[in-house]
């Protein structure tokens, strides 16, 4: 059964979908069956794996509003093992569409569960916000994975997010756990970079992953571009980097978000 992990953040602009693509990008590169699910409505994760919103027939709002059952919204990427549920602007109704659904907060795990036994690994790129989507995804998922960019202001959302997904945790979904804080945009020239991650890992200890992800003028022209960075420029420092976030998240535990 393929473990799900939903990647969220209260903040744009943090490597939230940057994170999705490449590391879903790189799960498959390693021979790992895997599925990215573009939860929110910008869309912009459907782009960085290089499909164009226009050309698209089927999307995840179709499968949510029962237009068409889930298979048929999965499409196949330029990686071999990376297959995308692509989402486009209509996907900001989907926020008023849940909220008349009986049982509204399961309707993405009811969606999608029978995809899992297809895949080793589920990800879920959700919207920067704490709306009924969000709830959903979290409420599907086994494990959250939070990046946390390497800025002071950064703090505040982390501790928002975290005591929300605790809330799910209790009221919804029992065995969510944390598949770890990442820390992103990491500048190894800058004190205030160094700080962060010396204080993450002071005070959230093994929470964090021991993977870091440098700020990469590379990782976001790929993002332009369509392409995650493992194809378009596999010996890149960030492509490294997600690579290695994908080993160690095979490795290693979730943790408790209790």
């Amino acid at each position: 059964m393929g473990h799900i992990i939903c990647i969220a953040n209260l903040k744009g602009g943090v490597g939230k979908t940057t994170t999705a693509v490449n590391l879903s990008a790189s799960f498959a590169f390693i021979g790992k069956k895997t599925l990215l699910i573009d939860c929110d409505p910008q869309g912009s994760a459907t782009t960085g794996v290089g499909l164009s919103k226009k050309k698209l027939a089927l999307t995840l709002y179709d499968a949510l509003s029962g237009k068409s059952p889930i298979e048929k919204t999965v499409l196949d990427t330029d990686i071999e093992g990376l297959k995308v549920i692509p989402v486009r602007g209509e996907f900001f109704r989907a926020e008023l569409e849940l909220m008349s659904r009986p049982n509204k907060e399961n309707v993405l795990r009811n969606l999608i569960s029978p995809l899992r036994d297809c895949y080793d690994y589920i990800i879920l790129d959700t919207p920067p916000s704490l709306g009924l989507v969000s709830i959903n995804a979290m409420t599907a998922a086994d494990s959250l994975l939070i990046p946390l960019q390497c800025e002071f202001l950064a703090y505040e959302s982390l501790v928002q997010l975290l005591k929300f997904a605790r809330l799910v945790k209790k009221r919804l979904n029992s065995s969510l756990l944390l598949a770890g804080i990442l820390l992103t945009m990491y500048d190894m020239g800058e004190k205030t970079s160094q700080q962060i991650v010396a204080n993450a890992r002071k005070h959230l200890k093994n929470a964090v992953f021991k993977t870091v992800i440098p700020r990469s003028a590379q990782l976001r022209e790929s993002s332009a571009q369509g392409k995650p960075l493992l194809l378009s420029d596999p010996d890149a420092v960030g492509a490294k980097s997600y690579l290695e976030l994908a080993h160690e998240i095979i490795k290693r535990k979730a943790r408790t978000l209790a």
